[in-house]
């Protein structure tokens, strides 16, 4: 059985993700920082419908916490192949008001902290030569948007992380994409976008389901996917 870590997955698109992949054979890190409750809600979940999971908590911000922890997982049990990069933030404000401080932390959290839990988990996962590395990005990575100039610079940094790391690992077994959706349904977007929006925004006339971007990533993390590394794979509804 594989192991997978989802950062984020006790979010809407983390649940989605975490479900996705149990239901496919995997052994599933529900990673949670600030909300471990709902992380072991989503274990329960997952244990529920026969699938195997657990639940880890730290902060993707803490380098050395990462290292620390993931670490010692492998060594006690085995390498995790499945990384799904989902942890992310925003703070959304025109950069003219914008404090430092609001920059950096959604920097940290999306950028750095790809780097923070994907890093420790390389080398263990070259010796296997087998890998997939999935990043969830979003359409303001392409697009921009306004009022989310540091959450598009840190997800489009992670684009051309995907396509430099898809290039160092490719002869070792392992693929890196990128799957940059637009707005699909959650507590954050049911916030920011009303229904008549929506409809203005989005070709489809609807937002996307937590759901389909899982069922993308299931893909992607299956030997379906093996000839399938650097993309940065658009689920937006035709809005660009």
């Amino acid at each position: 059985m594989k192991n997978a870590l989802v950062t984020g997955g006790s979010g809407a698109i983390g649940e989605a993700i975490c479900m996705a992949l149990a239901a496919d054979g995997v052994h599933v890190l529900v990673h949670a920082n600030r909300q471990p409750a709902k992380a072991e809600g989503v274990v329960h979940a997952i244990k529920q419908a026969g699938g195997s999971a657990e639940a880890m908590t730290f902060d993707v911000t803490d380098a050395s916490t990462c290292k620390t922890v993931l670490e010692a997982w492998i060594t006690a049990n085995a390498p995790i192949q499945i990384v799904i990069n989902n942890a992310g933030t925003n703070d959304d404000v025109v950069m003219p008001g914008m404090a430092e401080a609001q920059w950096k932390s959604v920097i940290d959290v999306s950028l750095n902290g790809f780097f923070n839990v994907t890093q420790p988990l390389l080398m263990p996962m070259i010796r296997t030569r087998h890998g997939r590395i999935i990043n969830i990005t979003s359409v303001s990575a392409i697009a921009g948007n306004r009022g989310q100039t540091n959450y598009a610079a840190a997800k489009a940094g992670l684009h051309g992380a995907t396509k430099s790391l898809a290039l160092e690992l490719a002869s070792r077994g392992i693929t890196v994409n990128a799957v940059a959706p637009g707005i699909i349904a959650s507590p954050m977007a049911d916030a920011a976008f009303d229904k008549a929006a929506i409809e203005q925004i989005v070709p489809m006339k609807r937002a996307g389901k937590p759901e389909e971007v899982a069922d993308l990533v299931s893909f992607l993390a299956s030997e379906k996917a093996a000839y399938i590394s650097g993309q940065i794979i658009s689920i937006n509804g035709g809005m660009i």
